[in-house]
């Protein structure tokens, strides 16, 4: 890998241990930098309070209360954890268990980066919580959907690369994240190269803190390598988790079934549009009404 953080760096930049931050009053201006940085720069970059403690404090508590009583749901990358999974419990298809939810997964400053990385008929991959306890173990380090079983490289398309992004990852922190509760580790400049981590050495030896405070929010390139890391403290660690994805990418959750129709009924344009109420396909084309349905002209 020829990357700052993750190969040989000799004759190279010094190795990146904090990720840029943007600055909302001049987001449109800098945005070409930004997208630099998810697609060939850190991967990651981070909107600081973008939420206010009201919005942080009441999604918090739905989670709280869903992961408490519902608590015994499918997880990921806990394969080498499997007596620990009661101690990171996953809180599914948020947008369906509170309005504070959809406001979140349609912040603007987060939608005019995830628009212009995506394009601007990207959709809802997932709308999830993960919710760390004390004790709870780590993640082994992972790409995300739709890249996440690269490991089975035949199962993929021939020259599948980096330089096309097929997902953006928002994590919106719910509580303070820190080296000591498992704040999410990653490996700067490793999405400049599509592979599934092979190198957990590599991984441990340069990989950074997603640290933070509860409001802030972290956006980053699915392709990098990243995981969540124990709890060793004596408090939760809970993030929303949002993933966006191409319009024409199979979502993780399927939003069209999962999600309550009063949702749809109220959404904004943009939320039914995440929600995969505007793009057509897969559709029973033998019934689609007569006519020219595709083309510029």
């Amino acid at each position: 890998m020829n990357e700052v953080n993750g190969g040989d760096t000799e004759g190279m930049q010094p190795l990146i241990t904090e990720l840029p931050e943007v600055d909302v009053a001049t987001l449109i201006d800098d945005l070409p930098g930004h997208l630099d940085q998810l697609l060939t720069g850190a991967g990651a970059i981070v909107i600081r309070q973008a939420f206010d403690a009201d919005t942080i404090a009441e999604a918090r508590a739905l989670i709280m209360d869903y992961s408490s009583v519902d608590a015994d749901k499918v997880t990921h990358f806990q394969g080498q954890n499997t007596d620990k999974l009661d101690l990171q419990r996953r809180v599914w298809n948020l947008v369906n268990k509170g309005e504070v939810f959809e406001r979140m997964v349609q912040h603007p400053d987060i939608m005019t980066i995830v628009e212009a990385f995506l394009g601007n008929e990207c959709i809802l991959g997932s709308l999830a919580a993960n919710r760390l306890l004390p004790g709870g173990p780590g993640q082994e380090p992972h790409i995300d959907y739709p890249y996440w079983d690269l490991y089975k490289r035949d199962s993929f398309p021939m020259n599948i690369n980096s330089t096309v992004p097929l997902n953006c990852q928002v994590t919106i922190l719910l509580d303070d994240f820190t080296a000591e509760n498992g704040a999410t580790a990653m490996l700067p400049t490793s999405q400049r190269e599509l592979v599934y981590p092979n190198d957990p050495e590599l991984f441990a030896a340069n990989a950074i803190r997603q640290t933070g405070r509860a409001g802030d929010v972290v956006i980053f390139n699915g392709m990098c390598w990243h995981c969540a890391m124990p709890n060793n403290s004596d408090a939760d660690r809970t993030g929303v988790l949002i993933e966006y994805l191409p319009k024409f990418i199979v979502p993780l959750e399927d939003q069209r079934r999962g999600v309550r129709q009063e949702v749809v009924d109220r959404s904004s344009p943009r939320l039914k549009r995440l929600l995969g109420h505007v793009y057509p396909y897969p559709q029973l084309l033998d019934e689609a009404d007569a006519g020219n349905a595709e083309g510029k002209y």
